[in-house]
């Protein structure tokens, strides 16, 4: 985050480790397992309605929750007669060589059956799903003859699939269409875990890293003389004006860039669904820019609430992780008794201040007799 919004202050991140640490050794009374029920039958798509704006700090044009790939030349919100609601996608193909095609990837569970539909309004419009692992027609119309009209697919994920890609497209030349209430529908995927440490006995740490405003020489050079891996929760913003940099600074083995959502809002306040753009948005952007999808997301602010787990499990992410300890801005404090913990997990931000914060974090370390670890390593 940027100087101007510090972090949370300690009693707050204090209280939110301590829920963690409370909620995670509250005992739990034995009983006879309750029969296993199907999860609830939902929708999983981000931004389905095109409702929601993009977050701040979202590139400029973007549609929340959608990648297209003619950008703000081809496609926009419109207000104009919508299927439901005040919004519509509408596309208008820029060229004789584009379809106007606009996706999103949808976090999805193996050999699980899906439905996906979306209302459209043109002609020779497509829906379809890919990475399902089996292949799937899409559904398409020739013409909706000037209204709305309901194309579906329904399909079946392989034993390996664990995201689809949805989209929808025109074809060449055949002019502007819309598109309302997309859906994929099937079953909601369990929450993901929240967690302020990692349990292990072994005798490491996991320094993780935040935001991205600032990338100095001697922060890179001293995490690449001390081969630290280094976790990087950077914001797609940052993470894209610099991209080599943070690829330079997590080549040490173990290293991995994560999710810290679009915006660094405060994730409490918003709801599900703009919880849903922020974590999802930013998943896209550090897979585009780096080749691998986030499988952790960091709250900022540590601000979390029941919808933030069920929203980043929508995006595919595992862990919504938090942390124990700050050493950001010449800080060092343990929101535990006693020195650094097998398993605890390190705050520190990209700052000007980095290199020395890591230098005073790794000497806590190594009072303690831990050594950094690779943390996605840690949480497969």
């Amino acid at each position: 985050m940027p100087l101007s919004t510090r972090p949370f202050s300690r009693l707050s991140a204090v209280a939110a480790a301590v829920a963690l640490v409370t909620a995670a050794a509250v005992p739990v009374a034995s009983a006879a397992p309750a029969p296993a029920t199907a999860a609830p039958t939902v929708n999983l798509a981000t931004n389905p309605g095109f409702e929601l704006p993009a977050p701040n700090l979202a590139d400029w044009g973007s549609i929340a929750g959608w990648n297209c790939t003619g950008g703000p030349a081809e496609a926009a919100v419109t207000t104009s007669a919508p299927h439901s609601g005040t919004s519509a996608l509408t596309v208008t193909p820029a060229g004789a060589d584009s379809t106007g095609e606009c996706a999103q990837i949808v976090a999805v569970q193996p050999n699980t059956t899906y439905t996906a539909s979306a209302w459209v309004r043109g002609s020779f419009v497509y829906l379809g799903v890919t990475g399902t692992g089996r292949d799937v027609a899409p559904a398409w119309t020739e013409t909706t003859g000037g209204g709305w009209q309901q194309l579906t697919t329904r399909f079946t994920t392989g034993p390996g699939a664990r995201s689809v890609r949805l989209y929808v497209h025109g074809w060449y030349q055949q002019g502007p269409f819309s598109v309302d209430d997309v859906r994929i529908d099937g079953p909601a995927p369990a929450p993901a875990a929240a967690a302020g440490s990692v349990p292990t006995t072994d005798k490491v740490v996991f320094l993780t890293v935040d935001d991205g405003w600032q990338r100095t020489p001697e922060a890179e050079k001293f995490i690449a003389d001390h081969r630290l891996p280094i976790t990087a929760f950077p914001l797609p913003m940052p993470a894209g004006a610099d991209p080599d940099f943070f690829r330079r600074v997590t080549a040490v083995a173990g290293s991995s860039i994560q999710d810290h959502s679009v915006s660094h809002s405060d994730l409490s306040k918003l709801s599900l669904e703009q919880q849903q753009v922020e974590i999802c948005d930013a998943r896209d952007a550090v897979t585009r820019l780096f080749g691998a999808a986030p499988v952790v997301f960091r709250p900022p602010f540590f601000a979390w609430n029941a919808d933030t787990l069920q929203a980043a499990a929508n995006c595919g992410i595992r862990t919504v992780l938090t942390a124990d300890a700050d050493f950001s801005w010449g800080a060092a404090n343990i929101w535990h008794p006693a020195t650094l913990q097998p398993g605890d997990v390190v705050l520190l931000h990209w700052t000007d201040t980095l290199a020395t914060d890591l230098q005073r974090a790794l000497a806590a370390a190594d009072a303690a007799g831990l050594k950094p670890a690779g943390l996605a390593d840690y949480l497969r």
